[in-house]
């Protein structure tokens, strides 16, 4: 994921910061609890797409 597209994505629902997952390839959103998937390169920034973390997950 290019740092710089990274700084400039944000959570589709509360707008905070996004974290990458480079071995998931996905972008996780803590306070949302949801992890929005990276496919072919292209983030999928869509509620619907995006999976719940787990509890292990939210915590760290």
């Amino acid at each position: 994921m290019d740092k710089k597209l990274l700084s400039i994505l944000a959570c589709p629902l509360c707008k905070g910061d996004l974290k990458f997952d480079r071995e998931k390839q996905e972008l996780i959103c803590r306070p949302d609890g949801l992890a929005f998937p990276i496919r072919d390169g292209v983030p999928v920034m869509l509620e619907s797409e995006a999976r719940t973390l787990t509890t292990d997950e939210r915590l760290s």
